[in-house]
């Protein structure tokens, strides 16, 4: 009875690994836990991706840790708040932490946490920052800043669905029907309060706006 339950446990376990784990939902556990660090007025920086360059800064001794397993999102909240960046894979695995992106060039009115975040983004990853300073949560793809959460807007943690629907269609350079629009020339999109979004096409972005504001009238 035994010898069977070990096989059985290994079958499903096999199982476990070849199901395919889709990005996004990587993205709505790793946007909460970073609302929750900026709200608390602390800095950290996710990178979700596998093509990665960076040093690590420290050594580490960690178990296997996934996004999905049940108590991560405590041991990431505290991991993160370490000096660099966290890195998640594809799959969702931790894969280290406390590390310094490598290649990273400082920019103008940035601190290095914005910059490594730019650095890191690229090769098709997504940096996910919170800023202690200014209590909200700026994602980073491409190489580019795309949007921005305000961590202290009211249930703005029961938007991160919502949020990684307009993640969706703004990395495709389009965006779909999320709810009321306005447009903000020298800020972005604010698709639903606390939410900016600046990347996608500007001609994109209108047309959406232009369809969205003729199906009111």
């Amino acid at each position: 009875m035994a010898k069977i339950k070990k096989v059985k446990s290994i079958s499903n376990k096999k199982e476990h690994v070849k199901k395919k784990v889709d990005l996004a939902d990587i993205e709505k556990v790793i946007i909460k836990i970073s609302i929750e660090i900026a709200k608390r007025g602390e800095g950290a920086l996710f990178v979700i991706g596998d093509r990665i360059h960076y040093g690590k800064l420290v050594r580490h001794k960690f178990g296997k840790i996934n996004v999905f397993d049940k108590g991560a999102e405590k041991v990431l909240k505290g991991l993160a708040v370490i000096d660099g960046a966290t890195i998640i894979d594809r799959k969702g695995n931790l894969v280290n932490y406390g590390v310094l992106i490598k290649n990273t060039r400082p920019f103008v009115g940035f601190g290095t946490r914005h910059a490594a975040a730019v650095t890191a983004s690229k090769n098709g990853n997504v940096a996910i920052l919170s800023s202690e300073e200014e209590r909200k949560v700026k994602i980073f793809r491409g190489g580019r800043y795309i949007m921005q959460i305000d961590a202290l807007q009211k249930n703005v943690e029961q938007k991160v669905p919502a949020i990684s629907k307009i993640l969706e269609t703004a990395g495709a350079g389009t965006l779909g029907y999320i709810g009321a629009a306005t447009l903000a020339p020298t800020l972005g999109i604010a698709l639903i309060p606390g939410i900016v979004v600046f990347g996608g096409s500007y001609y994109a972005i209108k047309s959406f706006l232009d369809r969205f504001n003729n199906g009111k009238q």
